[in-house]
C-alpha cells in the first residue's frame, strides 16, 4: 500500500473533487478542465494568474510539471518568459528551483555553473541557462532568481555560506520572511521545498542528518570550491517530503492556499509564512508528537480552531 502522502500527491493531479478518505481527512484534489484542447498564450496565462490574485510585487517560487501544463505558446521558454514578465512587473522577484542534490558523490561536480542544469527537469534547466537570472551558490538546492538584477543578487548572496540545504538564512528562508509565495503548478506539496526550511526555522526534531556531506561547486570562471552541506534526514522515512501532502488539509483550513490553473495544470498559490505558522500550530497542539511520523492523516484537533 502506498503511504498516505504519496496517495495524496498522486490523486492531486487527477481530479477536481473534495473527497473524504476512510480516516475522515479531507483530501483536496483537482482535474484539468481542458486537457489537450487549447494552445495557451501569454495573455491566457496572465488571466489565470490574475484569477488567483497572484502578486506582482512579491517573491514567488514556482515548482511545475510541464507535462500537465499542456501546450503553451513558445513552449517551456514561453512559459518562463510569461512568468518572469508577470511576477517582476511591479518590482517582484520570480524564482525557479534548480536543485542538483542528485550529483552528490565522489568525483562529481555537485553544482556546475559551466554546465547549468538541474535534476528537476526541463523548466528548471531552461531557467538555469537563462542569462536574465541570477543563480544562488547553494550546492544542492540552488534557485534562479529573475527581476531587478541588484535585488536578485542581494536575494541570493547568503546562499554562498549556508551550512544546510534550506537554511533559514537561505533564499528559502527569505521567501518566508518576506511574505512570499510558492506556486505549485501541477505538482503537490511533496515538491514544496520551502517546507524543509520551515522545519529548520521552527527547529523541529528529527529533520537533519548528524553529519554534513562533501560537495563541489565549479564557478563560472572555472574555480572549484569544496563545501560541506547537511541534508535532510528522518529515522522513519527515506524521503520526508513524500509526507508533506499530509499538511494540505490544515493549510487549506488556515487559508494558506488559493486554487487556480496554469494552462491545464491545477495550481496552488501558497503563502509561505502562513504555511510555516500552520506547521508551528500543529506541533504546538500535538504536544511534540511528530505529525509526519505515521502515515495517518493529521488529527483535526491539531489544527482546527477550538
Amino acid at each position: 500500500m502506498l503511504p498516505y502522502g504519496k496517495i495524496q500527491a498522486f490523486l492531486y493531479i487527477l481530479f477536481s473533487l473534495t473527497l473524504q478518505n476512510p480516516r475522515g481527512c479531507a483530501i483536496i484534489i483537482h482535474i484539468p478542465l481542458s486537457k489537450g484542447k487549447i494552445m495557451y498564450t501569454k495573455n491566457d496565462i496572465f488571466a489565470q494568474l490574475d484569477a488567483m490574485h497572484a502578486p506582482k510585487g512579491s517573491v514567488v517560487m514556482m515548482h511545475t510539471s510541464l507535462r500537465l501544463v499542456g501546450e503553451i505558446e513558445g513552449g517551456a521558454q514561453g512559459l518562463l518568459d510569461a512568468m518572469i514578465e508577470y511576477f517582476t512587473a511591479d518590482g517582484g522577484l520570480f524564482c525557479v528551483p534548480t536543485h542538483t542534490w542528485s550529483e552528490i558523490g565522489e568525483d562529481k561536480i555537485t553544482l556546475d555553473f559551466l554546465n547549468p542544469e538541474s535534476c528537476l527537469g526541463t523548466f528548471s534547466d531552461i531557467a538555469a541557462k537563462d542569462p536574465r537570472g541570477v543563480r544562488s551558490v547553494n550546492p544542492t538546492h540552488s534557485i534562479v532568481v529573475f527581476g531587478d538584477r541588484a535585488a536578485a543578487e542581494e536575494f541570493v548572496k547568503d546562499d554562498e555560506f549556508v551550512k544546510t540545504s534550506t537554511a533559514p538564512e537561505s533564499c528559502y528562508g527569505k521567501i518566508i520572511e518576506r511574505g512570499g509565495y510558492i506556486l505549485l503548478v501541477g505538482v503537490a506539496h511533496n515538491r514544496n521545498t520551502v517546507l524543509h526550511c520551515a522545519a529548520e526555522m521552527l527547529k523541529l526534531p528529527n529533520r537533519m542528518a548528524d553529519k554534513p556531506r562533501p560537495t563541489t561547486i565549479r564557478m563560472q570562471d572555472g574555480t572549484v570550491i569544496d563545501r560541506e552541506i547537511t541534508l535532510y534526514y528522518t529515522d522513519y522515512s527515506p524521503d520526508i517530503c513524500w509526507r508533506f501532502p499530509k499538511y494540505e488539509t490544515a493549510f487549506r483550513y488556515h487559508g494558506c492556499i488559493t486554487d487556480g490553473f496554469i494552462g491545464d495544470a491545477p495550481t496552488q498559490l501558497c503563502s509561505a509564512a502562513k504555511m510555516k505558522d500552520t506547521i508551528a500550530l500543529i506541533w504546538e497542539r500535538s504536544g511534540g508528537e511528530d505529525p509526519l511520523a505515521v502515515e495517518d492523516p493529521i488529527p483535526q484537533a491539531w489544527y482546527c480552531r477550538k
